[in-house]
């Protein structure tokens, strides 16, 4: 008999790779069951609609992109090597986690509170690590930081702003040139 949490990540898995091939409003119930080869009633036992698939998906992705961040930031000493590591962490996997990126930032889903959610939940964590990052590195005297708060804002502003030339067009765009010139202004300035 199959584990009941080892056949909702089956679905989980599976479901990932539809939505993120057709997008949450194209893929339907029907091709779902098809691609994991069982009814849908057989899926309706796990969950109880395709946004309940989708918010799980989502999620999902959300758990593996902060493990391979918390991964990433604790494999270094160095808080310019922490905050480096996270930006191409972070950067690289939104490109393999279409879903939870798609959640973020498509605004065809915001009338899903669950969306609205996960958003905010992001945002925050996202600020905690970069201020604990921040934190770290005034306390080493390797960062000038005036104010953690505006710092990591104003980080996360910019890895936003990167995101849409990055992942939107879909062009292959050296990625690792655009992360280093930005690291690059951050860490040094722009002023002599």
């Amino acid at each position: 008999m199959i584990n009941k949490e080892e056949f909702r990540r089956k679905i989980l898995i599976s479901a990932g790779q539809i939505f993120s091939r057709y997008g949450f409003k194209k893929t339907t119930m029907d091709e779902l069951a098809k691609a994991l080869k069982m009814g849908k009633s057989s899926i309706y036992y796990y969950f109880d609609s395709k946004e309940d698939i989708f918010e799980a998906v989502v999620l999902h992705e959300a758990n593996i992109l902060r493990n391979e961040l918390t991964t990433a930031i604790k494999s270094v000493e160095s808080p310019i090597d922490k905050m480096r590591n996270y930006v191409f962490v972070r950067m690289k996997s939104f490109e393999k986690l279409s879903n939870y990126y798609n959640a973020i930032f498509d605004i065809n889903l915001n009338h899903f509170d669950f969306i609205e959610n996960i958003r905010e939940k992001y945002d925050r964590e996202e600020l905690a690590i970069l201020r604990l990052i921040l934190y770290h590195g005034a306390r080493k005297k390797v960062f000038n930081v005036a104010n953690s708060e505006y710092t990591a804002l104003a980080i996360q502003t910019t890895l936003k702003g990167l995101e849409v030339p990055l992942f939107w067009k879909k062009k292959e765009v050296n990625i690792e040139n655009r992360l280093n010139a930005i690291l690059n202004v951050l860490f040094y300035g722009i002023v002599k």
